[in-house]
């Protein structure tokens, strides 16, 4: 299926949002990206309408435990193939998790960055393809950002011992100068395609009463 096709199916729209189609048309074309798009954008279908268009398995790294769960919850109820391994889970859990995964029965997995450190991940992702990589919140990675976490310095290093590099996108709703080439240079992003959408959502408005 195409885009436009999963978009529908998937997720329920006949059209994108401002700065999606380009988004997820670089990354299919095997481009890393920089996406800075506010909060309620339309970041994740940015990453995977990709990971459903790919072959193997997108690794999405988020800090937010309880947002990883409500992605995977979704995708699932939509009839898309996802899991979380996180410190939520059981060992068996996990375990459970990793074999699935070997098998090739998730489009994607969603991840603590913590996680990165560990050896039996890192098997895991040099055992399957893996389509691509989301940073999400990557604004986290910049000592500049309002939620620095030291565990998103480890993730250039993850990527390195991969046996085959994927394509890399980072994903955050706001970045200053500073934070933006944080981004690109502690990520490695090679290249890539960078897209600002406008933060004006709508949906939103503010309003004095008197």
């Amino acid at each position: 299926m195409d885009k436009f096709e999963l978009l529908k199916q998937y997720f329920g729209h006949d059209s994108f949002r401002d700065g999606q189609e380009n988004i997820i048309d670089n990354i299919s074309s095997g481009r890393d990206a920089l996406c800075i798009m506010p909060t309620g954008g339309g970041k994740s279908i940015c990453y995977q309408i990709p990971a459903l268009m790919s072959d193997g398995i997108a690794i999405v790294i988020s800090p937010l435990i309880s947002l990883m769960k409500d992605q995977v919850t979704s995708l699932n109820q939509n009839g898309i193939r996802a899991a979380y391994i996180n410190s939520t889970l059981t060992p068996a859990q996990q375990s459970r998790a990793i074999c699935n995964a070997m098998r090739g029965e998730y489009k994607l997995i969603y991840v603590a960055p913590e996680r990165l450190e560990a050896p039996a991940f890192l098997n895991l992702c040099n055992s399957i393809k893996i389509s691509l990589i989301a940073v999400d919140e990557a604004h986290c990675v910049s000592q500049w950002g309002h939620d620095f976490r030291t565990s998103y310095l480890k993730i250039s290093d993850f990527i390195s011992k991969l046996d085959d590099r994927p394509v890399v996108s980072a994903f955050t709703a706001t970045a200053t100068d500073a934070v933006k080439r944080d981004i690109l240079n502690l990520l490695g992003l090679k290249n890539p395609f960078e897209i600002t959408t406008g933060f004006d959502r709508k949906n939103l408005f503010f309003a004095v009463k008197r």
